[in-house]
Formats: C-alpha cells, sequence, structure tokens
C-alpha cells in the first residue's frame, strides 16, 4: 500500500462535496512531486495529487492582488524546501488533532471552497458587480492559494516558522473558523455574492 509521504494513508478519507469530487486527487504519493509532466494539458491540475498542488502552491506565495506583495524568492522552486515545510505542518497537525493530517486537509479544503464570487459588468457605462458560481476547479485553486498566502502572512517577519502558520492555517479552515484567512475570505466575498445578487 502507499503511504503519502511513506508515513499517512489515505484509507477511508473522501470528498463528501459533490460538485468537488471529480476536482481533488486522493491517490497518494511517496514524493508527491511530477515536474509539470503534464502541464499544457487541458484540466490535467485535477489529476494531480492534491498535497502536490499545496506544494506547488507553496513555491509562488508573493502575488497578492498583482503585486509582489511578499517575495518568495527564498523557496521558488525549491521544491525538496517546500516537501519538507509540508511534511513538518502535517506532522504538526497530527500532533495536535490527533487525526490524519491528510484528513484533516481535505475537510479544510472542502470548508474553504469558496461557492460564489463577484465579477464586474459594464452596461451602459456604468458598471455594477454581479453574482456568479465559482467554478469547481477555481474553488480549489483559490483554496489552496489563501492557504498559501494567509500562512505566509502569519510568519513573514514574524518568529513563527511557516510550518506552524500552514498548520494553523489548515487547522482553522478544518475547523470553520474565521481565523483562517480562507474561511474569512469565503465568508467575506459570498456575503458580498448575496448582496448584489
Amino acid at each position: 500500500m502507499v503511504l503519502a509521504f511513506n508515513r499517512w494513508s489515505m484509507d477511508g478519507i473522501a470528498v463528501e462535496d459533490p460538485g468537488l469530487q471529480r476536482y481533488v486527487t486522493l491517490d497518494p504519493k511517496i514524493v508527491p512531486r511530477t515536474g509539470a509532466r503534464y502541464a499544457g494539458n487541458r484540466f490535467y491540475k485535477s489529476h494531480v495529487f492534491i498535497v502536490e498542488r499545496l506544494i506547488n502552491k507553496m513555491m509562488t506565495t508573493g502575488h497578492k492582488s498583482k503585486k509582489h506583495f511578499i517575495s518568495s524568492g527564498h523557496h521558488t522552486g525549491k521544491a525538496a524546501t517546500v516537501y519538507g515545510i509540508v511534511q513538518d505542518a502535517f506532522a504538526i497537525i497530527e500532533r495536535q488533532s490527533k487525526q490524519n493530517p491528510l484528513k484533516v486537509f481535505v475537510k479544510a479544503l472542502e470548508n474553504a471552497a469558496q461557492r460564489e464570487e463577484i465579477v464586474t459588468v459594464e452596461y451602459g457605462g456604468a458598471r455594477y458587480p454581479k453574482a456568479v458560481e465559482c467554478s469547481p476547479q477555481r474553488r480549489v485553486d483559490q483554496a489552496l492559494k489563501y492557504f498559501v498566502q494567509g500562512a505566509y502572512q502569519r510568519s513573514f517577519n514574524r518568529k513563527k516558522p511557516i510550518e506552524q502558520a500552514l498548520a494553523e492555517e489548515i487547522l482553522g479552515a478544518y475547523g470553520l473558523s474565521t481565523s483562517s484567512m480562507a474561511i474569512a475570505k469565503k465568508f467575506e466575498i459570498e456575503r458580498q455574492s448575496d448582496s448584489s445578487r
């Protein structure tokens, strides 16, 4: 039996949200690193192990609102470094929650995946916001992005290590706590969508 990171089993872990089931791959890998083998294929990322997608996101943390908010120069492209960060964060989650960290991560991802978002529609020279449904693949992308940005905001220029910050972000999303940036963003965007329907 293949174990993720050669430590944790994926047995009994499933995505409960029917909209996300085809877009969250739970096939474990000992070393989750395909090296962009499927890049360029349509929807290729949905067939990549979900932990590998988190690792890939961790290597591009600098961008926020089209500005290089946090310099990601220290770990951009450094897969081995980020692999260690994610593995240590999962070990912290296991220690604090006494559960399989992969199960916690998958549930946190489901909790943080927003269902709606806002687009700006221009009609007759006037712009107004319009609520639209979020596609399943984008829901997963956005949740992963906010996990990573939230973790780096907690640790950048602070004494808290990134492993601890990432673990707190995932545990917060698992418990639907607004201390998690992903959950706070989801609630904020869905509230705005509600008012602009």
